[in-house]
């Protein structure tokens, strides 16, 4: 009964909502799939208070800082949560989900990598994100976004797309083969500061991994209206730096966040394999006993 009317209400939308089976999906594609039965659209922004003043229609809000993660112990949502959650949303297991949020999608692909941690493959994320959304005038809403609870089941947190500080030191030290990416900007990279002004989570040191690249997470994507760079120009800028898929890829960047975006992008957009280290530059460089690079000489203060 509930694939019929799943069916006979898909029926009654336009002929251009058909249904997205790639990792990003286009403004055009989602203003025709808004009332998509089988489609729901999640914001996760990094700054607070950006769903409430207005949102993409149907929407529904996941809080980044409260909603994906253990607010305990720092590590991901766990996974009963991540159901009571999802149930909540009206998302079922088959439900295609579309990501959005501001910074360029920052938090979104965060969602997206906790989404694949727990096995919901049929994710996407909306290209330009909310800024290209709102550069486009489409419409926005600021009426709270209720749908139907449904049962949602994870499997198994999937240790696969996650990297730990064992399996970084195992690379530093040699004992394991893979390209280390550091997607902060160069400043962090260098040592010159610890983290960009204004956060909050720093470390004791400045400096990056040793043997790591600097790939800043930005040069993916198109400044005017925040879409990512062809697949060929991402291959490009990789292979710039030594990076082709050709070994095993671990990303990181502060706290996991902006690393999220480069590592959807080099794992769903140009298919390598690739592991994203959420402990990153505050688990990384408050660690004793291990090997830093700092080129700009500012160790210990990043100032």
């Amino acid at each position: 009964m509930k694939a019929f009317l799943t069916f006979a209400l898909a029926a009654l939308l336009p002929a251009s909502a058909v249904f997205a089976d790639g990792p990003l999906v286009t403004t055009d594609w989602l203003s025709a799939n808004l009332n998509n039965p089988q489609v729901r659209v999640v914001e996760v922004s990094v700054n607070p208070g950006v769903f409430e003043q207005g949102h993409i229609p149907g929407a529904v809000n996941f809080r980044w800082h409260t909603d994906l993660v253990d607010t305990v112990r720092r590590d991901l949502v766990s996974k009963t949560r991540f159901e009571e959650l999802l149930s909540e949303a009206g998302i079922d297991n088959d439900t295609r989900v579309v990501l959005y949020g501001d910074n360029n999608n920052w938090f979104a692909a965060w969602g997206a990598w906790v989404f694949d941690q727990f096995g919901h493959e049929q994710v996407s994320i909306l290209d330009g994100g909310r800024k290209k959304w709102e550069l486009e005038r489409r419409p926005l809403s600021t009426v709270p976004s209720a749908h139907r609870r449904t049962s949602y089941s994870a499997a198994q947190a999937r240790p696969e797309l996650r990297a730990r500080l064992v399996d970084v030191l195992a690379v530093v030290e040699g004992e394991r083969e893979a390209d280390l990416i550091d997607i902060r900007s160069a400043d962090e990279f260098s040592g010159r500061v610890i983290a960009p002004a204004g956060v909050q989570e720093l470390a004791v040191r400045a400096g990056h991994i040793p043997g790591a690249v600097n790939v800043p997470w930005h040069k993916a994507v198109n400044e005017a209206d925040g879409t990512f760079r062809s697949a060929d120009e991402l291959r490009e800028i990789y292979a710039a730096v030594g990076v082709d898929g050709s070994r095993p890829i671990i990303t990181y960047c502060r706290i996991g966040e902006r690393s999220s975006h480069t590592w959807f992008l080099l794992k769903h957009i140009l298919g390598y394999e690739v592991r994203n280290y959420d402990g990153s530059w505050t688990e990384y460089g408050n660690a004793v006993g291990v090997p830093i690079n700092n080129p700009a000489g500012r160790i210990w203060t990043g100032t």
